[in-house]
């Protein structure tokens, strides 16, 4: 099998890139990535094996997606600006590429007769939940911030793909990921990093907002499992039934580094900021029988470690220059 994927160079692209050629060694995998800020090809620099091949582009350019989709099976689309405070303050940059981009994947899709085209989603589509309940694949969307809809706008273009042409599509919403390779503007990295340089960590409003979080490589594992075996037109939602506020994780996160309370600087919420999200994982295990395996508290130490015993990793980021 020859699979397209887009956005690879990023954090959980770069994961599932590593993730699949370790478990399909006969399959080949290429990566289309535009290299913004947050791709990087030092995610992938372990990757040595003649089935992988990198394609520098933008899912805007049109000639280009439709060169490489003529050429290959499947597509999974990782491809998205994904940060809520860059959304608020540039949010022409998440239309283009995160609606007009999935839209010229698909148009291409179409064209190629590709045998399935699998859209990486965010739980942040459904919105905000109160204290009780969950995200279920049946849950309205109600995105309350620039991402989030982008996000929740390219979902309804795959939907209407499969209604429409019979595109044999799939989309999978992921709750909170963590793990290795994490570009430090998310708040795990970002807070390590900071730490590192001994400086206060910013806690949006009391810090009370619930997320619940999933390693990375278990949402790998997931996406491979929808992808061979999901109901093509179906929604799967990934989630890790882990549920901790911004301060607890903050709390893990002091506590690991051996720094004190004291670095807590907490700063003015940001706009929509949503409450609490949960994701219902049910109907992913129950049909395909996938489960998150990896426990928090074993999680967080893995990435932790990684960060702080890869910290040229994270001055080479500094350092570059898109």
């Amino acid at each position: 099998m020859k699979i397209l994927v887009t956005g690879g160079a990023g954090f959980i692209g770069s994961c599932f890139i590593r993730y699949m050629i370790n478990k399909y060694p006969d399959y080949s995998i290429v990566n289309l990535d535009a290299l913004t800020y947050c791709g990087n090809l030092d995610n992938l620099k372990d990757i040595k094996t003649n089935s992988y091949t990198f394609i520098k582009g933008n899912i805007c350019d049109k000639e280009l997606v439709n060169e490489i989709m003529v050429n290959v099976d499947c597509v999974v689309n990782f491809a998205a600006e994904s940060h809520v405070d860059n959304s608020i303050n540039h949010p022409e940059i998440f239309i283009e590429t995160n609606i007009k981009g999935t839209l010229n994947l698909l148009e291409a899709a179409k064209r190629a007769k590709i045998k399935r085209y699998l859209q990486v989603s965010t739980d942040e589509v459904y919105g905000s939940l109160g204290k009780d309940g969950y995200f279920y694949e049946t849950t309205p969307l109600a995105p309350n911030s620039p991402y989030s809809a982008s996000k929740a706008s390219a979902d309804l273009l795959v939907r209407a793909y499969f209604e429409t042409y019979n595109l044999p599509v799939l989309i999978t919403r992921c709750s909170n990921n963590y793990g290795p390779y994490q570009y430090p503007e998310k708040l795990i990295p970002f807070f390590i990093t900071r730490l590192l340089n001994n400086e206060k960590v910013p806690v949006y409003g009391d810090g009370l907002n619930i997320r619940d979080w999933l390693y990375v490589y278990d949402h790998c594992e997931a996406i491979d499992i929808v992808l061979h075996k999901g109901r093509t037109g179906e929604v799967y939602n990934i989630g890790g039934h882990n549920e901790k506020t911004n301060l607890e994780i903050t709390k893990i996160i002091l506590n690991a580094m051996e720094k004190d309370e004291s670095f807590i600087d907490f700063v003015k919420d940001r706009p929509g900021h949503d409450r609490r999200y949960a994701i219902a994982n049910d109907k992913i295990t129950s049909e395909l029988g996938w489960q998150p395996k990896v426990k928090f508290e074993d999680g967080i130490k893995l990435t932790i470690d990684w960060y702080l015993n890869n910290n040229t990793w994270i001055e080479d980021i500094k350092n570059r220059k898109i």
